[in-house]
């Protein structure tokens, strides 16, 4: 059996980074991962033409230039734009919140009456320093807003009540006193030509790294562990330990995506809907994220929808999203304890319990990697 420098487990954004810059260093690498494909969460595969974005939308943005020009050596990226609609009970609102919406919802037309409104709305109330998610939302948006477009929402995405979310989960979201209709604040942004997949496999293009799937690390770590110097883990920091502390809380997803034999069913790439009752958090309608083309320009006849249901993580099903609570935060104290005590370095969305954009990902990927080169 060869031998390796790293043995990488997750062959997803950060593994792939990794490998990549240990092979620039000289460094060999054995790349594994228990899903049958590369590419992590970020997983795109071809379907009537259309990239469908498996495990849910990605959306590359970023303001670190760095990180940008790394991605671009990998991948060329088209110019789309993040736009989502909210739909409320068949009220469509525009996202993120801006002049457009606050027309819609108050017929507002000037900032200065749109700012008066949120101000009216806060004051009724009475808040001065938000405690919660609620509190925090009333706040930047006011109570209409809050009640129509993001309670059900949100309570939905979390299984939670807002009054029990801390306030800080909504202080990202972007909130405008202009027409500017782009969801993210960001200098750069699009998706890969050619689906995530594709750039991910460029990034693992080099004959000192070998790509190894369906194989389980924590099923057969002793034996695997054998074959390298150092171990690089992007998996859930808590299944490492064999969850001998407790279980992390994370929300997952589940989705149902369905073909459909007509070339157009929402007209964007990004519909959240944002009522109580409908069972679903979102629609996404993949062929928006290419403009509805194929490779060769062509309009595509069909198109292919994903349904997101939000739920409650238990073993077995796929994490997403860590659980950011009190008690959350003092298991991982705990885990991060026992991890320093390991040769192995613990990275990404899992191996550190941490809600991570894919271009922070990446940006942590090439300054563990720059430090871990070093040293070996």
């Amino acid at each position: 059996m060869a031998h390796y420098d790293f043995l990488i487990v997750g062959a997803g954004l950060y593994g792939a980074v990794f490998a990549r810059e240990a092979a620039r260093k000289g460094k060999t690498s054995l790349v594994i991962d228990k899903r049958p494909h590369i590419a992590g969460n970020v997983y795109t595969e071809q379907n009537e033409g259309i990239h469908v974005h498996v495990y849910g939308a990605h959306i590359f943005h970023t303001n670190d230039k760095r990180v940008w020009d790394y991605v671009n050596t990998f991948a060329t990226f088209n110019r789309f734009t993040n736009s989502p609609v909210a739909n409320y009970h068949g009220e469509l609102y525009s996202l993120p919140f801006n002049m457009y919406t606050f027309n819609k919802m108050w017929g507002v037309v000037t900032p200065e009456e749109a700012a008066a409104k949120i101000a009216e709305q806060r004051a009724a109330a009475g808040i001065t320093e938000p405690k919660n998610l609620e509190e925090q939302a009333i706040s930047l948006v006011g109570t209409d807003i809050y009640e129509k477009l993001i309670k059900g929402y949100t309570q939905k995405q979390w299984g939670r009540a807002c009054t029990e979310l801390p306030a800080f989960i909504i202080k990202r979201l972007p909130v405008r006193l202009t027409f500017d209709n782009n969801y993210f604040n960001a200098l750069y942004q699009g998706i890969p030509v050619g689906g995530y997949t594709q750039m991910v496999a460029n990034m693992l293009d080099d004959p000192s790294i070998t790509v190894r799937l369906s194989t389980d690390y924590l099923k057969g770590r002793e034996a695997l562990n054998d074959l390298a110097d150092q171990v690089v883990y992007t998996g859930p920091i808590d299944a490492y330990f064999d969850y001998r502390l407790g279980y992390l809380a994370y929300r997952s997803v589940r989705f149902e995506t369905e073909i459909l034999d007509k070339p157009n069913f929402q007209g964007n790439a990004a519909v959240n809907y944002t009522d109580a009752e409908t069972p679903w958090t979102r629609i996404i309608e993949h062929k928006w994220f290419e403009f509805g083309k194929d490779a060769e320009g062509n309009d595509l006849p069909k198109t292919v929808i994903s349904r997101e249901y939000s739920s409650e993580w238990t073993p077995g099903c796929e994490p997403y999203y860590p659980v950011n609570d009190d008690r959350n935060g003092e298991l991982l104290k705990a885990y991060q304890a026992l991890a320093a005590q390991e040769k192995v370095i613990f990275g990404g969305r899992l191996g550190e319990y941490k809600y991570y954009d894919m271009d922070q990902v990446i940006a942590h990927a090439l300054q563990t990697a720059e430090n871990a080169l070093k040293q070996s």
